[in-house]
């Protein structure tokens, strides 16, 4: 086997769960960016592709729509339709908006201080701010565009700070919030994924109104992954 064929294989080697959607997307965008997938090339029917990848249709139909608002992928209808790889995906001829040392150094942070968030928020929130974190899932859920879901987003991941009953970590909170919103802006929002991390906010409200700071903590992980997977598909590593 050619060394693009061993390549081509690992790309549409099965992807394993528990964060299918956004390795799906990673996978396939990182193929497109280093040529794997060349612009214009068809990608295999959706059937095909799902059972390759070993994911659902409906998995990989949130990924492949990700794909396409972000321009990575085209889809055309009629006989000779399908979906393809776009003839200029962005980044793809110049250096554009890298996802650099820096970047990194930011959802790094991120992690650390939504994890440290998170766990003390799972100690000490009392229950006036877990109905205030239930309010903003609930805004996000009715948000009109991701301007709006985004304004709610924010203040959510502030209020886990807030119910950490730590002003350093709602200063830092707060601080890095803006650093990511700098690296959202570059990536496409289907309502797939807005619903998919909404999901994951009111199941770690939940957590927290339990007291499950391991399981909050591992969830909350899970959920910047899901962040971190998109951006290294979407964007030069």
């Amino acid at each position: 086997m050619s060394e693009d064929g061993a390549a081509q294989e690992a790309v549409f080697a099965p992807v394993r769960p528990p964060t299918t959607f956004e390795e799906t997307v990673e996978r396939l965008g990182t193929a497109i960016r280093l040529g794997l997938l060349a612009p214009g090339s068809r990608l295999p029917p959706e059937r095909q592709l799902a059972r390759q990848l070993t994911i659902s249709r409906s998995t990989l139909r949130q990924a492949l729509t990700t794909l396409t608002q972000s321009g990575h992928l085209v889809s055309r209808r009629g006989r000779a339709g399908g979906t393809f790889v776009a003839e200029q995906p962005p980044l793809a001829g110049g250096p554009g908006e890298l996802l650099d040392e820096a970047a990194w150094a930011v959802l790094d942070y991120r992690v650390a201080i939504e994890a440290g968030s998170v766990l003390l928020a799972a100690e000490r929130a009392n229950a006036e701010q877990i109905s205030r974190l239930e309010e903003l899932t609930a805004g996000m859920a009715g948000a009109d565009d991701f301007e709006d879901y985004r304004r709610f987003d924010i203040r959510f991941h502030i209020a886990l700070a807030e119910a950490a009953a730590s002003p350093r970590l709602i200063t830092a909170m707060t601080e890095v919030q803006g650093q990511m919103s700098d690296l959202i802006s570059l990536i496409a929002h289907p309502d797939e994924v807005l619903t998919r991390s909404n999901d994951q906010h009111r199941r770690l409200v939940m957590l927290l109104r339990s007291g499950d700071a391991n399981a909050a903590v591992s969830l909350l992980r899970k959920h910047i992954e899901g962040t971190e997977h998109i951006l290294a598909g979407l964007l030069p590593a």
